[in-house]
């Protein structure tokens, strides 16, 4: 069995040399008088972020403050595909029966997502259950390999999340995700629900009940109105999809394409993501260290910054275990749901309801996309409050219910 190694991140100085260089040369478009953000990402934040990332932005003082994570790296075979080398942040606790908890982070995120979560879920022990946080980068993103065969899909980001869990001894334990993370996280139940006992999601995407498939839901739903912050949630959902999503359909259909820009210029890179970032949070305060940082996460990835596009082609052609069927109902594996008014997906609470065994919701007054990273506290009560002490989720874990005494030895 391969090694578990603590893992350093270096960019190499040519890289950086390389990064400055093409920044220097960048050509920018104009911009329509009054365009602002209606017609993309606004000409003068790109400006001033470029004209940063160029004379100041320190990408070694970032790099120093990662490498105060526990990173670790190890090689998951992954079946048809060989052994990768997964990227991953393993914060234990020293409570010696902490709750096991992967956490996936989705595009354009990495896994730094985690980092506001470490500090709220490791301790404790007493009043609230304490975690185990296992946070991987996913294969094609951050500082995980990249794949070199098609078809590496929902199922092969769940086997090598499990696999992972399993080399580090967790054999049972539960799960946290948005965006991809929710779907590679309900993949995961759906393949292996002995050991994946129970999930939180903040991407909620569940479809209207049916009378067939889900009859009391359809029921509720029949003789509930719908609410204020229902009608609000098929404005975004509608925002999303009417002008929000054309990224999904390039991705899912000609990544390679599109990747010939992004992994040319960093400018190019700066503007896919940045737009994200933009529109998909409930008016978060971005800093440009923020904003560079994870923007630089895919420059410097070690698959390169076009790689994680394949993950929408992938999932979109396999029509088993792609993301539509990560949006309906899962059974076995008990479901706590986070709504946020800002996600991009906002459905009426019998839609969510569809999806799994629901034991555990949230409805969050502010929040968007990138839940762990906006609302971290909101993320961490609700696993409290799901995994604690009169939760619907409580000692799901055989033997690690989060509470304990005895500190354990690390």
């Amino acid at each position: 069995m391969a090694s578990i190694d603590p893992y350093t991140i270096t960019v190499p100085d040519t890289e950086l040399e390389k990064l400055a260089q093409k920044l220097s040369v960048a050509s920018l478009p104009d911009e329509l008088d009054d365009a602002s953000w209606g017609y993309g990402a606004s000409l003068a934040d790109i400006k001033r972020l470029t004209q940063y990332w160029k004379d100041g932005f320190d990408w070694r003082r970032e790099e120093s403050k990662i490498n105060e994570l526990p990173n670790f790296r190890t090689a998951i075979e992954v079946d048809g595909f060989g052994y990768l080398d997964i990227h991953f942040v393993h914060q234990k606790s020293n409570v010696e029966k902490a709750i096991p908890l992967l956490f996936s982070h989705g595009w354009p995120g990495n896994f730094l997502e985690v980092s506001k979560l470490l500090p709220l879920l490791s301790g404790g022990g007493e009043e609230a259950p304490a975690f185990h946080v296992v946070a991987p980068s996913l294969p094609n993103f951050g500082f995980s390999s990249g794949v070199t065969k098609k078809g590496f899909s929902l199922s092969q980001y769940a086997e090598t999340f499990h696999k992972l869990m399993q080399k580090l001894g967790y054999t049972k334990y539960v799960t946290q995700g948005g965006d991809w993370g929710c779907m590679i996280t309900r993949i995961m139940g759906l393949l292996y629900p002995d050991h994946v006992l129970a999930s939180h999601i903040n991407m909620i995407r569940g479809g209207k009940p049916t009378w067939t498939s889900h009859p009391l839901l359809a029921l509720q739903h029949a003789l509930t109105p719908y609410s204020s912050r229902d009608r609000s949630g098929f404005a975004r959902t509608a925002w999303f999809m009417n002008e929000g999503s054309g990224y999904r359909l390039q991705a899912s259909t000609k990544p390679q394409t599109l990747g010939y820009a992004l992994a040319d210029s960093p400018v190019g890179l700066l503007a896919w993501i940045y737009e994200k970032l933009h529109d998909w949070t409930d008016k978060y305060p971005w800093t440009d260290d923020e904003i560079l940082t994870w923007v630089s996460i895919y420059w410097f990835s070690t698959a390169g910054p076009a790689a994680n596009l394949r993950i929408y082609y992938e999932a979109s052609k396999d029509t088993a275990r792609g993301r539509l069927r990560s949006e309906q109902y899962i059974p076995r594996v008990k479901l706590g749901l986070a709504h946020f008014p800002r996600e991009l997906s906002v459905v009426p609470k019998t839609w969510g309801r569809t999806m799994g065994p629901v034991v555990y919701e949230s409805d969050n007054e502010s929040g968007g996309h990138f839940a762990a990273w906006e609302k971290p506290e909101a993320i961490a009560r609700d696993l409290k409050r799901m995994f604690g002490k009169g939760g619907g989720a409580y000692g799901i874990v055989d033997g690690k219910d989060g509470y304990q005494g005895t500190r354990a030895r690390l």
